[in-house]
């Protein structure tokens, strides 16, 4: 969908329909906006621009006029031609075919809104997956730049699998996680989820099956459908993945990958039991079933400490373990890795450079900073005391306004309340109305296309008191 990021000068001298149709002509002069374009709706452009619907027709009329646009049933309007292709004989390039044939899979339109209306800070985003801005720590990140001064001898390319220094400190920290790791075994990414894009290219064949569990953060992306993967929903319960359903799917599918999020898991929360990763790394090795760990929640336990991550139960190189400072310390950062054996991490680490030749210099150093000595460590148990607090606010509104409408487990850590409501409903529906309010929502349909009873509920984001103030509005809404 176009974004309407421009406002009409209601001050000037040139009345507002008039800079309506001049805007609107040089987005189609430009090729910004390419022949066969669908306009947002009448509505659409007049809330975004501030006015009356019968001034955004005044303006459509006239590009009608001059043959720019047109109204195709069943489509809306679309821009039909474009000042250049008036005015020669030879057509321009028609990019909506390429757009609309490439080989991408587009995101579900709930996601597209999602990903758009993050952004308007008007929102309460009451699902967004990330700390709030008051709890990632500027101040020390800026003191760890300016102690750089005197000191920065690397801002080139680092080398292939990331640069040294950071991976011996990484190296250190999983140390502390039970992982014996070497930096020669370590990979340096922008973020996990580029580890999992490099994972579908360098590692696994097209057409592969995608064991994971069902809900899963997995289905919100295509980085594997978009090579033309199929993903495997295997049922969860409250400690995770099923075993027993595990085994039957492996033997009925012949999967090749076992992707799975055992601590604090997304979206649901749930957090695999000690006895629970020990049967699921059996069945792995039995079946001879890798396993990739998306270990990205892990450290954010808000009660106790939580078992081991699978990958520091593997003894035969069955796990490529998967880790991030997106959710503990800054997505801006945009460093995680991916451990696993030298060979793979050499395959991995080789189309990496072939993608994007290496993650930020500068983030790598911060990085590596932030964990020297015990810096990250006070900085996660005062994200773990701020979280807990939240997430407590967040049930105590919960059990207030929600019991009689809807169930939950209250998470040991993490992000997320699986929200399951006692009625179906139009989930699509309760979104728009939602937004409508202000309140930005994740439906479970976004990690599980056939489910019309959940929510995922993040209390990480929004301030306290929009936090509260967002639940007890959606309660509303649901009982209406």
């Amino acid at each position: 969908m176009l974004k309407l990021d421009w406002k009409p000068d209601k001050l000037a001298d040139t009345p507002v329909y008039l800079q309506m149709i001049q805007y609107m002509k040089e987005k189609i002069a430009s090729g910004e906006w390419p022949i066969n374009t669908r306009l947002p709706t009448q509505r659409a452009m007049a809330e975004a621009w501030g006015v009356n619907r019968s001034t955004v027709i005044t303006a459509l009329d006239e590009l009608k006029a001059e043959g720019l646009i047109e109204s195709v049933m069943g489509s809306g309007t679309i821009v039909s031609n474009n000042t250049w292709s008036l005015l020669t004989s030879a057509a321009p390039p028609d990019w909506m075919s390429y757009v609309q044939t490439a080989d991408h899979p587009s995101n579900m339109q709930t996601i597209q809104d999602i990903n758009k209306y993050e952004s308007d800070s008007s929102m309460i985003r009451l699902g967004t997956g990330e700390l709030s801005p008051e709890l990632l720590p500027l101040r020390e990140t800026e003191e760890i730049l300016s102690s750089l001064n005197g000191r920065l001898t690397h801002l080139g390319y680092s080398e292939p699998k990331g640069w040294l220094p950071l991976r011996e400190a990484v190296s250190g920290h999983l140390r502390t996680k039970g992982i014996e790791a070497t930096p020669a075994s370590i990979l340096i990414v922008s973020g996990a989820l580029q580890a999992l894009q490099l994972i579908s290219q360098g590692i696994l064949r097209q057409g592969s099956g995608i064991l994971l569990e069902r809900p899963s953060y997995l289905y919100s992306l295509s980085v594997f459908q978009s090579s033309r993967m199929r993903l495997l929903g295997v049922p969860m319960d409250e400690e995770g993945i099923r075993p027993e359903s595990l085994s039957r799917q492996k033997q009925l599918h012949d999967a090749a990958l076992l992707y799975t999020i055992p601590s604090f898991h997304n979206p649901t929360g749930a957090f695999m039991s000690e006895s629970r990763r020990r049967q699921v790394m059996a069945i792995c090795e039995r079946e001879r079933l890798p396993v990739l760990e998306d270990d990205v929640y892990g450290e954010l336990w808000l009660d106790e400490p939580g078992p081991l991550p699978l990958k520091a139960l593997d003894q035969n190189g069955l796990v490529l373990y998967a880790g991030s400072l997106s959710k503990t310390l800054s997505p801006g950062l945009r460093i995680g890795w991916v451990v696993g054996p030298e060979p793979v991490i050499e395959r991995l680490a080789d189309v990496k450079m072939q993608t994007d030749y290496g993650a930020s210099a500068l983030s790598q150093l911060a990085a590596a900073e932030w964990l020297r000595e015990d810096r990250y460590d006070r900085h996660l148990k005062r994200v773990r005391a701020s979280l807990k607090e939240r997430r407590d606010l967040a049930c105590k509104a919960l059990r207030r306004w929600f019991s009689d409408v809807a169930d939950w487990q209250v998470p040991g850590g993490g992000f997320y309340i699986w929200l399951r409501l006692k009625q179906t409903r139009s989930m699509r529906t309760l979104f728009l109305r939602a937004l409508g309010e202000g309140i930005l929502l994740n439906p479970g349909y976004v990690y599980d296309q056939t489910d019309s009873r959940h929510l995922r509920i993040s209390y990480a984001y929004a301030k306290e008191g929009e936090l509260e103030n967002a639940l007890f509005r959606l309660s509303q809404l649901l009982r209406s």
